[in-house]
């Protein structure tokens, strides 16, 4: 099956849910509203995509809907990638989950709930996978700061803010590199010329 089939089928069943086709670089990208996002991965699967090579969240911090979830589908007999994508909102996002459909989507979707907050619906097992559970914060979000943020972790792991004679970065950064991070501007919103 080609992904301009794929997508006719998506079309068909799933109606005006399906929100927009999007063709660059022989590359297709159909953005979806997410609740509908389980019914499109069985149909995808029925149509020979059967495996879900990723999913991500990204942060669109300033916008509403503030995050977008992004899912690549893959057909082995074809060698097509097709692109699934949506947007969701609230500090608190809430996705349904696809890991009753595709058994990779369990630890993946741990990650994106772990680093950026998204909550899956349906999860089997939501929780953190790479942070100790009682962290408090999202350390993939645009809001959360380069230096990181102090909590009440106790003996279980270093949490101080790290020093930023370098930061994360194994070079110093130039002189410039404070005005370009968005982070480091106020909260009071982004400047433009910063972006």
């Amino acid at each position: 099956m080609t992904n301009a089939e794929a997508v006719e089928r998506l079309r068909a069943e799933l109606g005006a849910r399906i929100q927009g086709v999007d063709e660059f670089r022989g590359e297709t990208t159909v953005r979806i509203e997410l609740s509908a996002i389980e019914e499109a991965a069985k149909l995808l699967k029925k149509a020979g995509y059967r495996t879900l090579v990723d999913l991500t969240p990204i942060d669109h911090w300033g916008e509403e809907p503030r995050f977008e979830m992004i899912y690549h589908f893959f057909a082995l007999d074809s060698g097509m990638f097709l692109r699934l994508k949506g947007r969701v909102g609230g500090e608190e996002p809430l996705v349904p989950s696809l890991s009753a459909v595709y058994g990779t989507a369990n630890w993946q979707e741990r990650e994106a709930f772990d680093m950026m907050g998204v909550r899956f619906s349906g999860h089997p097992d939501l929780r953190r996978i790479l942070m100790w559970e009682e962290y408090p914060f999202f350390p993939l979000r645009k809001d959360f700061p380069l230096e990181g943020q102090a909590s009440d972790a106790g003996g279980v792991a270093f949490s101080r803010p790290a020093p930023m004679d370098g930061g994360p970065f194994v070079t110093q950064p130039a002189e410039e590199s404070g005005r370009r991070e968005p982070r480091a501007h106020p909260a009071d919103g982004l400047q433009e010329e910063n972006l």
